[in-house]
Order: structure tokens, then C-alpha cells, then sequence
């Protein structure tokens, strides 16, 4: 998910080890993408920003690699019912995953939030200097039109008085 700067889109492609492409798409914003892997080794996936040079964005990912580990070591080897403990334990822990889940669309949510914030402020304030300024330049010209009023142009004394 792309949290900052400019449209919110970027390109991302994932490579396998021999170097073949198994994922590519162009100005997304949002996308999940689950994959089984076939081969060992090495994979590859790249965020771009290459059609907008001028914006730096931020990208959130989140890799979840393998099957969740049963919570209950003797769930893994053998189907039975559950006591009421058990149960319990794993109702609270799929809701535990919910509110982990929730709180990272909240995190992201807040961080694009508080960039959007940060730039109102730097342009508000930017744009109180450029008041400032000018209220300043205008108060001192309308000090200086307003003395040339009232001062006297006297006359040159070079001349002789009679």
C-alpha cells in the first residue's frame, strides 16, 4: 500500500529465482498478492516510482511467509473435538489476528493522515510569511505616502532675500 506522495500509485513487480516474472503491475495502490512458491531460493519484488520523478512516496508491505503454527500442538497430529478451553483459546486467538489487523490499516491510515498534515502545515505557514511580509512592505508605504502629505516642500535657498 502506498501511504505518501504524489497520486498514491507505484509499480511493483516479484521475480522468482530463475528470473522469471510471477507478478507485475503498473500504478497500483493497493494490491495483495498471495503466491505459492515452487522453487527455492532467492525471490525479488521491486517498488517503482519511475513515472513520477518528482514525488518520493512511501510503501507499506507485509510478508507473511509459511502457515500459521497450530495453536494446540495436538491439533497438528490428530482430528478430535475440542474442550471448551481449547475452543476458547482459539476463538481469542482469531480475534487477537482481527485486532492486529486492525490496528496495522489504523497505523497506515494515521501515517498518510499525519503527511497530509505536515504539508498543510508547511504550506499554511509558508504562506503566513508571505502575508506577513506583505502586510509589513504595505503598512511602511502607507507611512511614507502618508508623511509626504504633510511635510512642506520649501523653496531652494540659493537666491537672495529681499
Amino acid at each position: 500500500q502506498v501511504i505518501t506522495g504524489g497520486h498514491y500509485d507505484v509499480d511493483c513487480y516479484v521475480e522468482d529465482p530463475n528470473g522469471k516474472a510471477i507478478y507485475k503491475e503498473t500504478k497500483k495502490q493497493y494490491d495483495s498478492f498471495p503466491h505459492h512458491t515452487e522453487l527455492e531460493g532467492v525471490y525479488t519484488f521491486c517498488f517503482s516510482n519511475e513515472f513520477s520523478t518528482f514525488s518520493h512516496k512511501t510503501v507499506y508491505f507485509d510478508l507473511q511467509v509459511g502457515d500459521e503454527p497450530p495453536i494446540l500442538p495436538a491439533m497438528s497430529s490428530r482430528v478430535t473435538a475440542l474442550t471448551q478451553m481449547e475452543s476458547a483459546c482459539v476463538t481469542i486467538h482469531e480475534a487477537l489476528n482481527t485486532v492486529i489487523d486492525s490496528q496495522t490499516h489504523y497505523r497506515l491510515r494515521e501515517a498518510q493522515d499525519r503527511s497530509r498534515a505536515e504539508d498543510l502545515n508547511g504550506r499554511v505557514s509558508y504562506w503566513s510569511v508571505g502575508e506577513t511580509l506583505i502586510l509589513f512592505v504595505v503598512s511602511v508605504g502607507q507611512v511614507m505616502l502618508l508623511k509626504s502629505f504633510f511635510t512642506e516642500k520649501r523653496p531652494g535657498s540659493g537666491g537672495s532675500s529681499t
